[in-house]
């Protein structure tokens, strides 16, 4: 049985095919292939939470669409589609792909790892982060934080210790929230859109 649907999906119309054709690679590996309905395949997949064997049989193989998913991701496919979403005005065209190219660069996060969420917290697509954005990563934070720490700042004298510690304390925690949750729970990952 097929995973429920997350988000709406229709086949790709032929104004969202072009707008997104610019930007998909020039070359691809492999055997030829409808890359239209590949993309169709993806954007179905991703409007759900299921595995790629939950892939409906009118869209072929899911391993085949599974690994042309990943030569894709490896190809910097998400992180190009993203930057043009963050560009496009609001009445282009590849805005109507804002949901389904989050939830694909949300799978492609798996294969991509914290460069590309740190991408989409820049570019401010939070609906690319594979959970709410107080318990994903914040590598920008981290930084900001240890650039605030100076080696004048460390205390030398016994009266200036307490208050360090306090300070130093407080750092560290904010970094563990920083670095993100090790694990979110399902529960909060299934109300995520």
């Amino acid at each position: 049985m097929p995973s429920p649907l997350r988000i709406p999906h229709a086949p790709l119309s032929d104004t969202d095919w072009n707008a997104l054709l610019p930007h998909l690679p020039a070359s691809l590996r492999g055997r030829p292939c409808d890359l239209r309905a590949r993309f169709d395949a993806i954007f179905r997949l991703a409007a759900t939470d299921g595995p790629w064997r939950d892939l409906p049989e009118q869209y072929g193989k899911p391993d085949t669409i599974s690994r042309h998913f990943r030569r894709m991701t490896h190809e910097g496919l998400w992180e190009r589609l993203l930057k043009a979403l963050a560009a496009a005005p609001e009445n282009h065209p590849l805005r109507n792909l804002l949901g389904p190219i989050c939830r694909a660069a949300r799978r492609a996060i798996r294969l991509r790892g914290l460069a590309l969420i740190l991408l989409a917290r820049r570019l401010d697509l939070k609906r690319t982060l594979p959970g709410p954005p107080w318990m994903v990563a914040d590598p920008d934070l981290s930084e900001i934080l240890f650039a605030q720490i100076k080696p004048d700042n460390i205390p030398t004298t016994r009266s200036e210790f307490r208050p360090a510690l306090v300070f130093f304390g407080l750092l560290r925690r904010t970094l563990a929230v920083t670095r993100g949750r090790r694990y979110i729970p399902r529960c909060l990952k299934a109300y995520w859109i």
